[in-house]
């Protein structure tokens, strides 16, 4: 089992900066990427970007690259997700998740791939 906790959501206008962390605990070891994701009201949840623990490799959706940076604390068990230049568009519920190495061949880009997801943390951009 993988225990995920986000923190760090808010409201925010426009234009602004927000972070995001996701601390693991459990069996991390069998983790082999960390996913954020996000869901607005009534759409689908989709894929925000991923790392992979070792070796650090991130991959983005395209509507958040170029804004949107995730990077890793290892010796924390710790992801991140930097988000600048805040869109209203980015208004959701943000969700980190684990993929073990097991589901790697699906994708990280895959949320059905990740087999432990965090509770959730609320971004609102207003504009």
């Amino acid at each position: 089992q993988v225990q995920l906790v986000e923190s760090g959501g808010g409201l925010v206008q426009a234009g602004a900066s927000l972070s995001l962390s996701c601390t693991a605990s459990g069996r991390t070891n069998s983790t082999y990427a960390m996913g954020w994701f996000r869901q607005a009201p009534e759409k689908e949840r989709e894929f925000v970007g991923a790392i992979t623990w070792s070796g650090g490799r991130t991959s983005y959706a395209d509507s958040v690259k170029g804004r949107f940076t995730i990077s890793r604390d290892n010796a924390n068990n710790m992801v991140f997700l930097q988000m600048n230049s805040l869109k209203p568009e980015d208004t959701a519920v943000y969700y980190c998740a684990a993929q073990l190495y097991g589901r790697m061949w699906a994708g990280v880009g895959n949320k059905n791939a990740y087999s432990y997801w965090g509770q959730g943390t609320q971004v609102t951009v207003s504009s």
